[in-house]
């Protein structure tokens, strides 16, 4: 019996995200995709959908904070989900707390997950080789194989 593929796909409502999962849904229609958001509570603006002033945030680990992250990530949760109704997918969706690329690792390690596919900024010039740190550390890690779908500059 052939088992079918698990893809995780970190999710945080930019873009770039939004794209990675596309990606995956496009890519691997025959596997299940794995939105997982990691709420990380060392950034205060962590990655809001919309743009933050820190200035007007709760403070920072507060339980306001970290119900204005929920609700949040319930915002990342209905794109993502609308999305896989769209591509007619097969998705779960998974949230945890703490350092993004730690996370990442920490699940595809504790979980049956065949590859993850995620969001990395493209760059020009001497920093052309960065993907982001988060990408960048998941990729160095990264016990599976990880396909980095590339945000490219218009040169």
């Amino acid at each position: 019996m052939v088992m079918s593929r698990q893809l995780l796909v970190p999710v945080d409502g930019s873009p770039l995200s939004k794209r990675a999962l596309e990606y995956a849904f496009d890519t691997h229609s025959d596997a299940t995709v794995v939105a997982l958001h990691v709420i990380d509570p060392s950034e205060p603006g962590y990655s809001s959908m919309t743009p933050v002033d820190v200035r007007n945030e709760p403070p920072h680990g507060s339980e306001a904070w970290f119900e204005r992250a929920a609700e949040e990530e319930e915002l990342v949760f209905e794109e993502v989900r609308e999305l896989a109704d769209e591509h007619d997918a097969d998705l779960t969706t998974e949230s945890v707390t703490g350092d993004a690329a730690r996370e990442i690792i920490d699940y595809v390690e504790d979980h049956d997950i065949d590859g993850i596919v995620l969001g990395g900024h493209g760059r020009l010039g001497p920093s052309r080789l960065l993907l982001g740190s988060v990408a960048e550390m998941v990729v160095a890690r990264s016990p599976v194989t990880v396909t980095v779908v590339r945000d490219t500059p218009e040169e």
